[in-house]
């Protein structure tokens, strides 16, 4: 049984898309193709499983609509699996219904987490798709539902379909019990080499998953609480024999952990001494997602020798209010002493920042700039995106949104998902909430202060290349500038 996990191409004039396991959707000037490392699982699991396996990515490849269509008629998969997003699930709907055309006896899923919290409407829009897969582990559950219609085997739980023109099913998802029984991804398969994004330094670079989700898993706008009920690690020495096997097969210089906050306490203590022990701390640099919170000096001192280079961190708002109704469970200290520890310890800190939520005004929303500008330029932050807030459907954002009527768009335009513009009333203008967000451009990052600390870090040619990357990916955005 031949079976596609494929990213066919999205067509837009506003630039490159990021949607392979992304918790947001964007469109960027330059191209940053993140490695989605759960479908490269779905792939790995089929084809250890026997099953025909293409991997398809026609957007990092950077394939053209009519390419794709010629590839997928030459084809002809048996099923073809993609993953979705709300900014480009209309997109999606098309999509299936033109390449159902081609390929009849093609049966398509889609998986993510829009279809996860309204599954029966992609079905019912598009009467082309076949099956929608619920959940955030849909590698263990395409491969179940693979060997349902191979087989006649059980069906998946989660999964919903069409029954005599009815459409039938639950989002009663099964999760997998224990990551550690996962095969590790095959990278060969998944073409990893296509996927790139400015932020690495080392070279050639990865991603990893240590976890699924969060162990906070309560932030109001986060699409993968919908995903993921429950935080699931897998053991420290199954992560390490991963890494291992990057650095020793493929010569990964970088890795990035995309787990949506990585794992701390005894665990992360177990892993950084791992890491120091088998020498990998000395092999390749490691980032990840992480919290303020979690970042004390004795642990930041401990990740930076443990070869960790850079963290991702959420900073949101400067408004405490804001913070609690994100339910993001820290305090602004806690972001002042987060970045502090970890810029002492020497460790690469990248923030991100949210504008346009509904109860804030231009003066709190200023605030967080001010915030930001004031940790960038200190040298306690090195990066920072600034993001509009959008609320996915699932999420607790979108009920309140809903239920205080908040939206400024018909809820139904998924197309205006995409950070292009705020779909939320606030007490702003919609064009001084976007102003807010790109003039992270001119106020820090042409600030000669910030400019002096990034060359003043340059110790060599791999930090030459990486602050070149980083400035062609500002002036990208500041080419689109729209005015303050």
């Amino acid at each position: 049984m031949k079976v596609a996990v494929t990213y066919p191409p999205l067509r837009s004039e506003k630039g490159y898309p990021t949607l392979g396991q992304n918790r947001q959707f964007q469109w960027f000037n330059n191209p940053s193709y993140l490695y989605p490392v759960v479908p490269a699982s779905a792939a790995t699991l089929l084809k250890n499983d026997g099953f025909d396996v293409i991997w398809k990515d026609a957007i990092a490849e950077e394939m053209s609509w009519e390419n794709y269509c010629k590839w997928f008629e030459r084809e002809k998969p048996e099923l073809a699996a993609i993953e979705t997003k709300t900014p480009v699930i209309k997109q999606h709907w098309k999509t299936v219904s033109y390449l159902k055309a081609l390929s009849p006896g093609t049966e398509f899923v889609l998986m993510g987490d829009h279809v996860t919290a309204l599954p029966k409407e992609s079905l019912v829009e598009c009467p082309k798709l076949d099956y929608i897969i619920t959940g955030g582990d849909y590698d263990f559950a395409l491969l179940k539902l693979a060997k349902y219609l191979r087989d006649g085997s059980e069906a998946p739980k989660g999964i919903w379909f069409r029954d005599n023109g009815a459409i039938r099913g639950s989002n009663e998802f099964e999760m997998i019990k224990d990551l550690d029984d996962l095969p590790f991804v095959d990278r060969d398969l998944t073409k990893w080499r296509l996927y790139k994004e400015y932020n690495f330094k080392g070279f050639p670079y990865t991603y990893i998953m240590s976890g699924r989700d969060c162990p906070w898993h309560k932030c109001a706008f986060c699409s993968w609480t919908t995903l993921y009920p429950n935080f699931r690690v897998r053991s420290t020495e199954n992560v390490l024999d991963e890494i291992g096997m990057l650095i020793e097969k493929y010569g990964v210089k970088e890795i990035f952990d995309d787990t949506g906050t990585f794992p701390t306490g005894k665990w992360l203590e177990r892993f950084c001494d791992g890491m120091i022990q088998r020498g990998y701390n000395e092999e390749v640099l490691f980032s990840c997602n992480m919290r303020f919170d979690y970042i004390t000096p004795e642990r930041a001192k401990l990740m930076k020798k443990a070869g960790f280079r850079l963290l991702k961190l959420g900073l949101e708002s400067a408004n405490q209010e804001t913070l609690d109704r994100l339910n993001k469970g820290m305090n602004v200290d806690q972001i002042l002493s987060g970045c502090k520890a970890a810029k002492e310890a020497g460790l690469v800190v990248h923030l991100t920042m949210m504008v346009g939520h509904p109860w804030e005004s231009k003066e709190q929303a200023l605030r967080t700039l001010k915030l930001a500008k004031k940790l960038m330029i200190s040298g306690d932050a090195d990066v920072l995106q600034a993001t509009v807030l959008i609320p996915y459907p699932g999420t607790p954002l979108y009920k309140e949104a809903l239920e205080n009527g908040w939206f400024r768009i018909d809820p139904k335009d998924y197309e205006r998902y995409d950070m292009r513009e705020p779909v939320l009333k606030t007490p702003m203008r919609p064009e001084e909430v976007m102003r807010i967000c790109d003039r992270i451009y001119t106020d820090i990052f042409l600030d000669p202060r910030y400019i002096l600390n990034r060359l003043i870090g340059i110790r060599d040619a791999e930090d030459v290349r990486f602050v070149l990357k980083g400035a062609r990916a500002v002036l990208g955005h500041i080419k689109d500038f729209r005015g303050i």
